[in-house]
């Protein structure tokens, strides 16, 4: 069952003016849809999400997850080298994203190597990486053709 308000009711929702291109003219819900829904993501889960991607909306750290999936394992002498960064600094980034479950390190000797935690993170920075090239070309091809 769908309802409706009318065009007044949704200018008492809306705290701001917005493109009408970007908002329902009316507003209704899907009841059935809304609850099937409810309770499916946990807060905390959603909290510990977006702790993630902001780390990774860091471009230093996301340049890092794209140099660890590509190199398997780095030190952090090689990672400070690859990202033109000190070594004080590419330890600190280093440490967030491990912090946040991103990496894991691991001492040889004297050196600290770092990995991607896991196959989620890898498939996280290839889909990511794959899905700015789509548009990236999409884009490309229209600009062509206009």
């Amino acid at each position: 069952m769908v309802a409706q308000r009318s065009t007044d009711d949704l200018e008492n929702i809306q705290s701001h003016t917005l493109d009408k291109e970007d908002v329902c003219e009316i507003v209704c819900y899907d009841a059935v849809k809304i609850n099937a829904l409810k309770g499916r993501v946990e807060d905390n889960e959603v909290q510990g999400m977006a702790q993630m991607f902001k780390a990774l909306s860091d471009p230093t750290r996301m340049k890092m997850a794209c140099l660890l999936d590509e190199g398997e394992e780095l030190c952090v002498c090689d990672m400070a080298i690859l990202t033109g960064q000190s070594i004080a600094t590419t330890s600190h980034h280093l440490r967030v994203m491990k912090n946040l479950g991103i990496a894991k390190s691991r001492k040889d000797g004297k050196n600290v190597f770092y990995t991607l935690s896991d196959h989620h993170i890898r498939l996280l920075v290839r889909m990511t990486l794959e899905h700015l090239r789509e548009e990236h070309c999409h884009d490309d091809a229209e600009h062509r053709k206009g």
